[in-house]
């Protein structure tokens, strides 16, 4: 794929329809956008009272949250390799 051409994919999350557009492949944003229904659904169904914005808020926190545990693992990672280096 040329630099700066932007692809598109339609998605749907949460029963509902997405275009997303990026620099990256349209089954990337698929596999993306699959992973965060997955999570919505898993959080919706476990509290099938929450509307849609909250299922969705909820769900980014779950995101964050594991993003800054792989985060730190990687700095644990890179701390250990500095570590390592030294010797």
């Amino acid at each position: 794929m040329p630099q700066g051409e932007v692809r598109r994919v339609n998605v749907r999350i949460y029963g509902e329809e997405y275009t997303m557009k990026g620099p990256v492949s349209p089954e990337y944003m698929a596999k993306l956008a699959e992973y965060v229904d997955e999570r919505m659904r898993l959080i919706g169904s476990a509290n099938s009272r929450l509307g849609a914005n909250k299922v969705a808020v909820l769900a980014a926190v779950n995101l964050a949250d594991e993003l800054f545990k792989v985060r730190r693992q990687l700095q644990e990672l890179e701390t250990l390799m500095d570590k390592k280096s030294l010797l």
